[in-house]
């Protein structure tokens, strides 16, 4: 039997790490994919402060489904030794965070480019990630990013193919792949599959590529998640709705024009992702 479990970006509620604990906790969901933390990503903590948040969440029951790092989200041109210390340091946080997911990206090609030129070193670079957590319990995801190496699934195949290994999987992301003007399903979702261990919810339109809740745009998400379901798929749906410009989505989009910017609070957004979410799962469980 399939089990989903929720999860989400609570950074997108508000950037104060007790407000996203006791909202999330108001949604009764126990889980944060966890990325901002009171105005910094989780990767910029020493490791003396993350033991302190990591109380804070244990005093309140919360866990982590995963590090939302920015691993990998750097050009492929840029100098890569210090980014690879990043992912030494992140590999330690999710040790004490007490989860085996870490979020990452294979790299922004330089615009007007073809992706396939950087294949090789996108690969070798993955081996280095992989070479410095192969004596941690933990899996890399990789997350198909809008103008990425990965954005686009024949390429995800490539790279994960290539490295061949179980602490390499994917993060399937609707929105992103609508961004890209690739159908999700059942073009990238059956192509991509077999490797998918964790899913990214958001969604969007692939005329005006607008972030909406899911199940309001072209990500066909009931249809993917109905697919996952009837496998048995057991694992995070991690919530991640940029339905507006929150603090820090800067950092994160190329593009953010293109999320809705509307006069509502993030805890209220966060809520309508939710309740969207859990409306696709409410039809798919009594079907």
């Amino acid at each position: 039997m399939c089990k989903f479990i929720l999860s989400g970006f609570a950074d997108e509620i508000d950037q104060n790490l007790d407000v996203q604990i006791k909202t999330m906790k108001e949604l009764g969901i126990n889980y944060i994919e966890i990325r901002g933390v009171n105005g910094k990503n989780i990767t910029d903590y020493t490791i003396q402060e993350v033991r302190k948040i990591k109380q804070k969440l244990d005093s309140n029951n919360m866990r982590i489904s995963a590090i939302g790092s920015p691993i990998g989200k750097i050009m492929i041109t840029d100098l890569f030794e210090l980014h690879l210390e990043l992912l030494r340091h992140t590999l330690e946080i999710a040790k004490i965070l007490e989860t085996k997911y870490i979020r990452m990206f294979s790299f922004f090609i330089p615009k007007g480019e073809n992706p396939n030129t950087y294949e090789n070193e996108v690969i070798a670079r993955w081996k280095a990630f992989l070479n410095v957590a192969k004596e941690y319990d933990v899996v890399l995801l990789h997350e198909n990013e809008k103008d990425i190496f990965g954005d686009v699934p024949i390429r995800c195949l490539k790279l994960v193919n290539a490295l061949d290994s179980e602490k390499v999987k994917m993060i399937f992301d609707p929105a992103n792949y609508v961004q890209c003007d690739i159908e999700t399903y059942p073009t990238a979702y059956k192509l991509t599959k077999a490797h998918i261990v964790y899913f990214h919810i958001k969604d969007a339109k692939m005329e005006s590529k607008e972030i909406v809740p899911a199940g309001l745009g072209d990500g066909k998400v009931a249809e993917i998640l109905m697919d996952a379901y009837k496998a048995g798929y057991e694992g995070f749906l991690s919530l991640e709705p940029h339905l507006y410009k929150f603090k820090g989505l800067a950092d994160l989009e190329i593009n953010a024009e293109n999320v809705v910017d509307e006069e509502t609070d993030g805890a209220e957004k966060f809520k309508i992702a939710v309740e969207a979410l859990r409306k696709i799962i409410r039809e798919i469980e009594n079907q």
